[in-house]
């Protein structure tokens, strides 16, 4: 879909549809009518299928036939199964149409004569009337283009273009203090809106705003909280980016990391609120890479953009030296890791060492998150360490003296679905660089370096990159969109609506249609469920990770209870989740937690759509803070789950997980490897806990093998070797010894093509080392 929705259409002309989308409507054969009679038999004589099917392969198979078809929206695919299906009815019919029976009847009977009457072209109307019936995108394809021209997007909001608003932009790295001055503007205005991407973000500037005596509401998906305690709309509100409202009036908008309106997944919220937030000022943060993107989206509103830029207000060293050792810590690091697997092992090393150790990562709760961070930031808790995966790249003020990337790899899904291990970009390590020595924090100086030597060298070629501009803002299909699709496309289901949509979509350079597999998953997920359009849409877009496989079991049954229409209780999601929970006694457990606390966000974001149908909001709220108690626990005593799971996976490896980094990598990274993308399964967790996961980059790898740059770069991203390379289905050890016996055959002047004693020697020996 990604690669569909980025082509440019600012021409005006549009792209052949992607036809292997389009799913055939069934239709059931004919049948004799209520009396039994066929009037095209009473006129004529019953149809002789033998003969029919004889001459309906011959119209198949006219050039002619196969022009006509291609003239009125029927390509080769399309052509093929359209004839399948309207043979197929014909032969299975015991009745058809009187007009079509008689023309059949027509071709059989003068099939040979000098001077036919009837001819297989005749039957091309009645041919194409069935096609647009199975195919009923065909008879409106002109009507679907209009729909889902995105070519626009600044017309989508009247609101906006009926006032001239004033564009800022404040352009600056992590800790330049652009979001503060921004944020002084809105403290200042009579009305304003912060639009944030986390939560975390959100809660902070609601909390700022009301401590600074200025009335603020927070919005996300799962919490509304007003300022006022009769509910009253405060002047200022606090959101996440998804949540801000295109019809309410503001005096000032914020919107906080702009770099995100590419993001693949989320860019089209930025894209909403740039061009549709009704405010005077529109106060941007971000990326210094986004400014000429965002002049040139504010050029066709008729909007000047102002830029200020900022400079990083405390100064960051890249060190010369790698951490090499965990023996090597100090009081205000922080370890960065790129996996929860790899989150356990070096927490487990840290404590095996007699330090405490403070734990983040993305799939915590936000309370569990802040209680970490506040552990880590009080200068009278003896917790000095933190461990973290880039979920501290924003919405967590830390006082880190200095940055310690455990790898500068990480694994990523290109747009094919596919996953990949490849070098964070530029963007992501400054980012995670940046938040080490923050201003007004102990530490006036920040410092990054990494965890191995060779990875070292590549961290400095990274974080001295310029970082690549913004090329394009990210859109979605709206419900009234969907909307319109459905009804033109009635028999059609959500998730081929929205491919549908997608193939047919056009845009030009600055825009591209965000990846739209998640909501396609949830879509094909309930499709069984009898819902109507507009709730399905909802459904579907729930924010929730489609590999828990608890959380979408548990959307799967609201869905199903909602098209009952049967309320979901705060009594049913107990029986569901079995509340109460106790405090966990392994990572299984603990992972379990997590889940059932999404569980209940879930819960929460639905009851602000289906209000009568969710309606123990309250209730489900208590109880996620109690949860999210339980959890703190499990994770202040996150080592001794780590030893539970590990003794009850691996009983006699209790040693392993404590040894220092290794130089070479082993088979358990591999392991790992496999299940770095969203593992969370209690075997992978397990396997986790047994060593370090370390990946080194490519260039990393190069070095342990002897290999030069220039021999790397011919090997090319998509050599056989750097591939099993990559995904850790090979070894720099077993690379060395591949080359080594390729030299000794090469030597012995067998090129690896010897005698077929020679390779029948080779095979026993094989055969040999693999006992």
């Amino acid at each position: 879909s990604s690669s569909a929705s980025s082509a440019s259409s600012g021409d005006g002309g549009s792209r052949a549809p992607d036809t292997s989308l389009f799913v055939p409507v069934p239709l059931k054969p004919g049948l004799r009518g209520a009396a039994g009679e066929d009037v095209g038999a009473e006129l004529t004589r019953p149809l002789d299928k033998g003969e029919v099917l004889k001459h309906l392969n011959k119209f198949y198979k006219r050039k002619e036939i196969q022009r006509l078809g291609a003239e009125n929206g029927l390509d080769a695919r399309l052509f093929h199964q359209a004839f399948i299906s309207f043979r197929k009815y014909i032969m299975e019919s015991s009745s058809v149409s009187a007009d079509l029976h008689i023309i059949l009847n027509d071709i059989c009977c003068d099939a040979g004569k000098v001077c036919p009457v009837g001819h297989v072209d005749d039957l091309f109307p009645f041919f194409l009337r069935h096609a647009k019936q199975i195919f009923p995108m065909l008879d409106c394809m002109d009507d679907l283009r209009k729909i889902s021209d995105l070519r626009l997007p600044p017309n989508w909001y009247p609101d906006a273009r009926a006032i001239q608003r004033k564009i800022v932009f404040h352009a600056g790295p992590t800790n330049s203090g652009k979001t503060y001055h921004a944020i002084q503007r809105f403290l200042s205005a009579k009305s304003g809106i912060y639009c944030g991407p986390l939560k975390l973000l959100a809660h902070e500037i609601f909390q700022k705003t009301n401590d600074a005596n200025v009335p603020c509401d927070l919005v996300t998906g799962e919490e509304r909280i007003y300022a006022n305690e009769d509910a009253r709309q405060a002047p200022h509100v606090a959101c996440t980016i998804e949540m801000c409202s295109t019809n309410t009036p503001y005096e000032v908008a914020v919107i906080d990391e702009i770099q995100m309106i590419r993001d693949p997944a989320r860019g089209w919220a930025w894209t909403r609120a740039l061009l549709g937030l009704c405010a005077e000022e529109i106060h941007v943060c971000g990326e210094a890479a986004a400014v000429d993107l965002v002049t040139e989206l504010m050029y066709t509103t008729g909007e000047e953009v102002e830029v200020r830029n900022y400079k990083r207000l405390t100064p960051l060293t890249v060190l010369d030296y790698a951490l090499e050792s965990l023996d090597n810590l100090r009081p205000g690091d922080c370890i960065v890791c790129f996996s929860k697997n790899d989150i356990y092992s070096v927490s487990r090393q840290i404590e095996a060492r007699g330090l405490e150790c403070a734990v983040i990562y993305g799939s915590l709760p936000p309370g569990t998150k802040l209680e970490q961070a506040k552990k880590f930031n009080d200068p009278d808790d003896p917790c000095k360490i933190l461990v973290a995966t880039d979920a501290i790249g924003m919405g967590l003020n830390l006082c880190i003296r200095r940055i310690i990337f455990n790898s500068i790899v990480k694994p990523t899904v290109n747009e094919k679905g596919e996953k990949e291990i490849d070098s964070i970009p530029t963007s992501q390590a400054l980012q995670i660089a940046g938040r080490a020595g923050r201003f007004g924090s102990s530490f006036q100086q920040g410092e990054v370096t990494t965890m191995h030597r060779d990875d070292l060298v590549q961290l400095k070629e990274i974080l001295s990159e310029v970082v690549p501009p913004v090329k394009a803002a990210g859109l979605h299909p709206t419900p009234e969109q969907i909307e319109m699709f459905a009804y033109h496309l009635p028999d059609a289901t959500l998730s081929n609506l929205i491919d549908i949509f997608v193939s047919l979509s056009q845009v030009d350079g600055m825009y591209f249609v965000c990846n739209i597999d998640d909501f396609k998953f949830l879509a094909d997920m309930i499709q069984h469920i009898p819902l109507n359009l507009r709730s399905r849409y909802v459904f579907c877009t729930a924010p929730l990770n489609r590999k828990e496989p608890f959380v979408c079991t548990t959307l799967l049954k609201f869905a199903r209870q909602f098209s009952r229409n049967e309320p979901l209780t705060f009594d049913w999601l107990c029986r569901h989740t079995k509340w109460p929970l106790a405090a966990p006694k392994n990572i299984k457990e603990l992972v379990h937690l997590e889940a059932v606390h999404d569980v209940f966000d879930l819960y929460l974001w639905l009851s602000y759509r289906f209000m009568d149908m969710f309606p123990d909001a309250a209730l489900v709220r208590d109880i996620q803070k109690n949860l999210d108690d339980i959890i703190q626990v499990g994770v202040r005593n996150i080592t001794k789950l780590i030893r539970a799971s590990q003794s009850a996976a691996a009983p006699g490896t209790a040693g392993v997980a404590s040894e220092d980094f290794p130089t070479s990598r082993t088979k358990r990274d591999a392991r790992v490897a496999s299940n770095h993308h969203g593992a969370k399964s209690p075997e992978a967790l397990s396997i986790a806990v047994e060593a370090p996961a370390q990946r080194r980059s490519r260039n990393a790898r190069a070095s342990r093998s002897g290999m030069r740059q220039e021999d790397l770069k011919s090997y090319g991203r998509g050599s056989l070797a750097n591939r099993l390379l990559r995904e850790g289905l090979l070894t720099q050890e077993m690379l060395r010894q591949l080359e080594s016996e390729w030299q000794d055959q090469h030597r012995n002047g067998r090129y690896g093509f010897g005698s077929k004693r020679d390779d029948q020697h080779s095979s026993k020996e094989t055969e040999k080392k693999r006992k």
